[in-house]
């Protein structure tokens, strides 16, 4: 289960990946938990992206309202 940061964090990365400090605690916790990868820029600067699953978690949040 995610910590209410952790889904926030989900949820920012989703529409704002490029605002995430990428030592940030909770993004571990996604990585994990396979929600979030890491992609590798061809800058050598790593670049948080929602996984297939993390979209999955998201879309069910958005069915629970």
């Amino acid at each position: 289960m995610l910590s209410p940061h952790e889904f926030a964090t989900l949820m920012l990365l989703k529409d704002a990946p490029d605002q995430i400090d990428l030592d940030h605690a909770d993004l571990v916790t996604l990585v994990e938990h396979q929600l979030v990868t890491l992609e590798r820029l061809t800058s050598g600067q790593r670049r948080p992206l929602v996984t297939v699953n993390g979209h999955s978690v998201l879309k069910a949040a958005a069915r629970i309202r």
